[in-house]
């Protein structure tokens, strides 16, 4: 307080608004391997189209990783995914055989200042799709047009011809856009060169021949092939102009090459127009201008390995330099990208590991995919270790795909599952969906631990996290055609006993979630997902708020501010049907002169959770007709 000499009034304030956040309760989490994206970073997806164009679309060979995703996100928009580093897997390069680029920041640390020694340019990110890249860069005004490049060395070229023969094809590439002087201004693409034969196609239709007979020794005017994709030819910045520099603007266009990822060959995908070769560049606006800079900041496909030798100063301030105007077009196709060999169980627990530290990443969901019991136990002590999210799991595929009696099945399931470690972190289903791939146009048996890990993300937005996911209401699940095992009741009882959540298909009421246990063994409130899942709410919530309580004095004052901060949150969660009583203590006779002595503070919060119905007795009693019902009831 400050201290006062005289007569006067202090203004002080106190805030005691303080309330409990709302905590993400539904943020899915799962590695594994896909055809594309970056590898070892957690990345945010909230749709399967991100998901595609993030991570690729599904192979023979993935697809029980990506449709666990894919099956998630039709039922929650928030989802981390880790791209496992799997052995063999290469980014696409212009030479060499590949390199392995593991993510923007393994970018910068080791080629961001061009040491790569794998060309010009590298596909953003590891896999074969990159084979499918062309980069091509127009350095100067001298390559973006030439006219009179060369002469037409044939007399008689008639309307329709689509080939030419000329005096040189130095300085011609496949690509460019031709004219020969005509007098309607026709351009053409060349599309071959065979020694100095031009085979061409009208641009920009891309059909037919010469518009018109053209004359022997015509004049061959040369553009760039992407010419008309830009504003002008390459020239001067504003900002290089303003420092007295000259010729550092660069265009740079993506293209696909093969159409394997537009479905189209040659569609363009990226332009970056008038970027600088100057490496403090900036546009008029104030943003970075540096072509290297621009493409790492921008693009989705490419990132930027070296300069193109035929010119100086690279790279270089522009104040009072003279950029040297290349002399040729760098058309680069990218080669050598592999998708490498599936991740390995230990790859996929170092790529999970990603999501240990709870303060930094926050996941409640984590979805195992395809994996063993190894995997499994991996990931159960990632859920352990951090106490705020619970781990879905299925069986292996071996133990109910193609296997043609159910109580093989059955027994397979059991079996798998009674390896797997006690704990209420885990839920395990029993199996299974066979679903319609649009992408490869096949049907595919994957995992159900996406779609059980969807249901409790749906629970979370349509109720509370303390609902359960499974029944009719809330536990369907979609985009199955059928189960590889759907258990009878017989069957589910064993199931259910051994703490497996079955999933089976009700005819006219579809494909249901039939259990909501936890892997816990031993008999608890924790052995239902509802509880695990409300308490996870409770704790996180609470913790966090009471992280304002730190370095504050362990009195009544602070004590009384917790009481009140938790209680008014308690019996929202009440009134919301998560608990049905609780009592939060925190005074004196847990904040003991001990305990206030070693810096602690304590308080203990007794909750009462509500419980789900997991069994239904309906009895049906006859009465003799004049047998009044008071008289019988409870007999």
């Amino acid at each position: 307080m400050a201290f006062q000499v005289s007569p006067g009034v202090l203004v002080q304030e106190k805030d005691l608004t303080n309330v409990i956040p709302a905590v993400a309760t539904s943020i899915g989490a799962i590695a594994g391997d896909f055809t594309k994206g970056p590898t070892d970073e957690i990345v945010s997806i909230s749709s399967e189209k991100d998901l595609v164009e993030t991570f690729g679309k599904p192979t023979a060979t993935n697809f029980e990783h990506f449709f666990s995703a894919s099956s998630f996100l039709q039922y929650g928009n928030s989802l981390r995914v880790v791209r496992t580093s799997g052995t063999g897997l290469l980014n696409a390069t212009e030479s060499g055989s590949g390199l392995l680029i593991n993510n923007t920041t393994h970018y910068q640390d080791n080629y961001a200042d061009g040491s790569a020694s794998n060309g010009l340019w590298g596909a953003r990110t590891a896999g074969s799709w990159g084979n499918n890249l062309k980069i091509s860069s127009c350095p100067s005004a001298t390559v973006y047009e030439e006219t009179a490049k060369t002469a037409i060395n044939q007399a008689d070229c008639a309307v329709g011809d689509t080939t030419v023969t000329i005096d040189s094809a130095s300085g011609l590439s496949v690509g460019d856009i031709v004219n020969f002087a005509e007098s309607g201004g026709y351009e053409y693409r060349i599309t071959n060169i065979a020694s100095l034969v031009l085979t061409i196609v009208r641009h920009p239709s891309g059909v037919g021949g010469l518009h018109t007979a053209v004359a022997d020794n015509a004049a061959v005017r040369r553009r760039w092939q992407y010419y008309d994709l830009v504003s002008a030819a390459p020239g001067t910045s504003p900002y290089t102009t303003d420092r007295g520099g000259s010729n550092d603007e660069i265009h740079v266009v993506v293209v696909d090459e093969t159409g394997d990822i537009t479905g189209k060959a040659g569609d363009v995908l990226e332009v970056y127009d008038s970027v600088s070769k100057a490496s403090d560049a900036k546009t008029p606006q104030g943003d970075d201008n540096y072509y290297p800079n621009v493409i790492f900041n921008k693009s989705k496909y490419i990132y930027w390995l070296d300069h193109n030798s035929g010119g100086t100063n690279w790279g270089v301030g522009g104040t009072g330099t003279t950029f040297t105007a290349v002399t040729a077009v760098s058309n680069v196709s990218l080669a050598s990208g592999a998708n490498g060999t599936a991740g390995t169980t230990a790859q996929l627990k170092t790529a999970y590991e990603k999501y240990t530290d709870a303060e930094t990443v926050d996941v409640n969901l984590i979805i195992a995919g395809k994996g063993d019991a190894t995997h499994i136990d991996n990931l159960v002590t990632i859920a352990e270790s951090r106490k705020d999210c619970v781990v879905f799991a299925s069986p292996e595929r071996s133990d109910v795909v193609n296997v043609s009696n159910s109580e093989t099945q059955t027994n397979n399931v059991k079996g798998f599952f009674d390896g797997i470690t006690s704990s209420s972190y885990l839920v395990f289903d029993s199996g299974y969906k066979y679903t319609y791939d649009k992408y490869n146009d096949v049907f595919r048996f994957v995992p159900l631990n996406g779609d059980i890990a969807g249901l409790a993300a749906r629970t979370d937005l349509i109720a509370d996290p303390w609902f359960s996911p499974a029944g009719f209401s809330r536990g369907v699940i979609r985009g199955a055609v059928k189960l590889a095992y759907n258990p009878t009741k017989t069957q589910r009882d064993t199931l259910y006993r051994a703490r497996v959540n079955p999933v089976s298909t009700f005819p006219g009421q579809g494909t249901v979630l039939f259990g909501d246990k936890t892997a816990l063994s031993a008999p608890s409130a924790f052995d239902r997902i509802n509880v695990r899942r409300l308490f996870i709410t409770l704790e996180k919530a609470i913790s966090t708020a009471s992280k304002f309580q730190l370095f504050e004095f362990n009195d009544e004052f602070t004590r009384a501010q917790f009481r009140n901060l938790v209680e008014p949150f308690l019996r929202d969660v009440q009134g919301r049907r998560g608990i049905t009583d609780f009592l939060v203590v925190c005074d004196e006779t847990n904040n003991t002169g001990d305990v206030i002595d070693r810096n602690e503070f304590r308080a203990d919060i007794f909750v009462k959770p509500t419980r789900s119905i997991n069994f239904i007795t309906l009895q049906f009693i006859a009465t003799r007709t004049g047998v009044a019902f008071e008289e019988v009831i409870g007999a």
